[in-house]
């Protein structure tokens, strides 16, 4: 018996040893890794709020403020902590029914979880935006019996213009795509969706920063973390200058009210572009706040399509503005000089193609053929140059006048700094050779010649055109911002520098400027179009339009030396270039260099003003 009590004994004993020994190991494993469970009971009593940084102040190139920021107000919740009692009272101050409760609820529950994937101890969720000031008031005065409910500041977008929208562009709700994309997003938040607003995202949007508070097991909030550690200051966008002169963008939509089409306008010397107008568009103030949502959808239906940006995508014929750079490409290939002349009679006659002309003297020489803007000349023109014996066949020809073509920025997007933007079309001998079979002729695309057929080009690509003949054969990339705050040498900025120069030797440019600044004399295609004391010289273009009358085109740049500006004018269904492109044109011009002068010509901005033009 007494052998029992001593094996008893021990076991006790043993047992006793073992349970110290795993208490001592237990004892020393928390004091090794006590920070990281000192990090987890911290993290419990702590929420970390984002802190939303203010987005770019946007002004013009006068320093003028197009965007600024105001401060709007949210309510967050922590959907585990809403208290049911609170529902009929949030109801009441948001002026919404329960069931319009429960769907936040839910989008609230969703959004949670999506943050947390970015943010490990955010458990809250954008539950309602953009609270009216008397919303606000009673919310924050009530925070105290609101459980899981809490006011964060952030801002939204003011604009001082009421056009503009395409190149400005707007915010909207990040996308689920664009939350999966980048963990800097968190649903809810605001980004850039078009124009340079969605071009320049990462720069305007800022730095987010954090506020770390301690909070009670209600998710109240009970003071500031005052550790550095648990605080990072959010970081407000820098400014930003535009390249637009906000005086004459109003001016230039002035013009174009009751009409369609688009007018940019550039400074030749640095590609900055003054002046970005569509017709028609919207108000970008429409889409902020709490009806951004409900302004976009109306807008999306508009038959009017207010949204779509005509500037750099819409595509048509340019016509006969295109046929300074055909008789650029005529005098660099050495198939005419200057003095050639070309007869007229009545049109373009070869076999069976008959191209009509308007009655004009006979024979014209080159600087002739652009005042006087003779489709004869130049369809004969366009066969002589790909039908040149020295070509060897008719499509290298094609391919020496498509190679020079593409040297003005035809056929391929600018570059400038939207996104979406269209390239136009230049036909490629593949191209023809699918339309017109494989032993095509030039004869069935002489057309190409006049700015017709497979040619298709945007306004920013005409108003490019318009800048590389002001420059004598070189362009710089059009751009709508002309620096940020910060920034002064980074890639972007280079890129909006480089010259581009064309295949057309400089010594040309002369003969056909002289043409287009005789355009505005008598005997041109815009005689009584221009500006007394300004040497403008343009090209007019009347494009033909399948659905409806056709197009009124004009580019034109001034003065003749040393220009300031470069301008294209397509109105839509609006007859002749001479109508209503070319005086929108020269009014613009003039604004442009006299700002501060009355109209010389009063008589045609009151025309202009008043015209009402419905397409077809």
């Amino acid at each position: 018996m007494q052998d029992l009590y001593k094996n008893r004994s021990r076991v006790f004993i043993g047992v006793f040893i073992l349970f110290y020994i795993v208490y001592i190991i237990r004892v020393g494993t928390i004091q090794l890794n006590g920070n990281a469970y000192e990090n987890k009971a911290i993290n419990n009593a702590l929420n970390k709020i984002t802190l939303y940084p203010s987005r770019s102040v946007i002004y013009d190139r006068n320093n003028k403020i197009i965007i600024k920021n105001y401060v709007m107000y949210d309510l967050f919740a922590f959907p585990k902590q809403l208290d049911t009692l609170n529902k009929s009272f949030i109801c009441e101050v948001l002026n919404i029914d329960t069931a319009f409760y429960e769907k936040l609820l839910t989008e609230t529950w969703l959004k949670s979880r999506k943050r947390r994937k970015n943010n490990a101890y955010d458990r809250s969720a954008l539950f309602y935006s953009n609270l009216s000031e008397a919303q606000y008031t009673v919310l924050r005065e009530n925070l105290y019996r609101l459980r899981g409910f809490y006011v964060e500041p952030r801002t939204d977008r003011a604009y001082n213009v009421t056009g503009g929208g395409h190149a400005l562009g707007y915010l909207g709700e990040a996308s689920e795509t664009l939350l999966k994309e980048e963990s800097y997003y968190q649903p809810g938040d605001l980004v850039g969706i078009t124009g340079i607003e969605k071009y320049y995202e990462s720069i305007f949007r800022g730095i987010k920063g954090v506020k770390t508070v301690w909070q009670d097991r209600t998710y109240q909030e009970r003071g500031d973390v005052n550790n550095d550690a648990f605080n990072i200051a959010a970081i407000s966008g820098p400014d930003v200058t535009s390249t637009l002169d906000i005086e004459l963008q109003r001016y230039a939509e002035e013009l174009f009210k009751g009409k369609r089409g688009s007018i940019v306008a550039i400074e030749p010397a640095t590609g900055e572009v003054l002046v970005f107008v569509n017709k028609p568009d919207f108000d970008p103030n429409e889409l902020v706040g709490k009806d951004r949502s409900r302004s976009f959808r109306r807008m999306l239906i508009d038959p009017k399509k207010p949204l779509y940006n005509r500037a750099v995508k819409g595509v048509y014929p340019p016509g006969s503005t295109v046929k300074t750079v055909l008789a650029l490409i005529g005098l660099q290939e050495g198939i005419i000089e200057p003095s050639t002349r070309k007869g007229c009679a009545g049109g373009y006659h070869m076999g069976s193609i008959v191209i009509g002309c308007h009655a004009h003297p006979s024979p014209l020489d080159l600087e002739g053929s652009i005042q006087i803007s003779c489709n004869a000349y130049y369809c004969d023109l366009f066969r002589q140059i790909i039908d040149h014996p020295k070509y060897g066949n008719v499509n290298a020809g094609y391919r020496v006048l498509e190679r020079h073509w593409r040297s003005f920025g035809l056929g391929s997007p600018t570059g400038i700094d939207l996104l979406g933007e269209d390239g136009g079309s230049i036909p490629t001998v593949e191209g023809l050779a699918k339309r017109h079979g494989k032993k095509w002729r030039s004869s069935q695309v002489v057309s190409l010649g006049i700015g017709q057929g497979e040619i298709l080009l945007t306004p920013l690509q005409l108003a490019n055109v318009a800048a590389i003949l002001a420059n004598r054969g070189f362009y710089v990339t059009p751009h709508l911002v002309k620096s940020i705050q910060g920034y002064s040498d980074t890639a972007w900025l280079r890129k909006f520098t480089k010259k581009h120069r064309t295949t057309v030797n400089p010594k040309y440019f002369e003969t056909i400027i002289q043409g287009m600044s005789n355009v505005m004399k008598p005997g041109g295609t815009a005689n009584g179009t221009g500006i007394p004391g300004i040497d403008i010289c343009g090209k007019t273009g009347t494009a033909q339009n399948p659905h409806g009358k056709d197009h009124s085109l004009f580019i034109a740049f001034a003065p003749r030396n040393n220009p300031k500006i470069a301008v294209a004018v397509i109105v839509e269904n609006a007859g002749f270039g001479s109508t209503y492109a070319a005086p929108i044109s020269n009014l613009v011009i003039e604004k442009f260099l006299h700002p501060d002068t009355l109209t010389k010509v009063p008589f045609v901005l009151e025309r202009i003003k008043k015209s009402v033009i419905e397409p077809l």
